[in-house]
């Protein structure tokens, strides 16, 4: 299926966010208590894992090819 997880960046903002990166593309913003248990585990974990687990299920680039499917031709989205 898919390999581990590349692309994703991260840059703290001035006011202490996290903005995620994915391939240059905003993924998402951690604020507060996240942003700092953020910090904390990127030094522990695979970096790039951690970014993947917390954007959660970001677009792949097949949603129409997959709507137009055989079996998902009936179903409204």
């Amino acid at each position: 299926m898919t390999g581990a997880p590349e692309g994703f960046t991260y840059r703290v903002r001035k006011n202490g966010d996290i903005e995620l990166l994915h391939h240059g593309r905003p993924a998402g913003v951690l604020r507060g208590r996240a942003a700092a248990r953020f910090l904390a585990d990127v030094e522990q974990d695979d970096p790039q894992e951690l970014m993947a687990r917390l954007t959660g299920n970001y677009r792949h680039g097949n949603e129409r090819v997959a709507r137009n499917h055989p079996r998902n031709r009936g179903r409204q989205a």
